[in-house]
């Protein structure tokens, strides 16, 4: 159970890094190519892929018995 609790942290973490930088670097191309270098689209894409990190997280802590990857066969 404890393996099982960590790896899920892992996965969150991960999941966080991986979704914040990627709409930080959406929210950068696009303040630079459409909106004349403002601030909220920056703010908005990183904020956007943290709120799916959270939810994807959230989701993931409330559903034990989810194994990840792996087929359950009922016998």
């Amino acid at each position: 159970m404890a393996d099982e609790y960590g790896r899920k942290w892992d996965r969150c973490l991960a999941d966080t890094a991986l979704k914040t930088v990627t709409g930080l670097g959406v929210g950068i191309v696009l303040s630079v190519l459409l909106f004349k270098r403002r601030t909220w689209p920056v703010a908005f894409g990183s904020g956007s892929g943290l709120g799916m990190a959270y939810s994807n997280c959230q989701h993931d802590f409330r559903s034990p018995y989810l194994i990840h990857g792996r087929m359950v066969k009922d016998q």
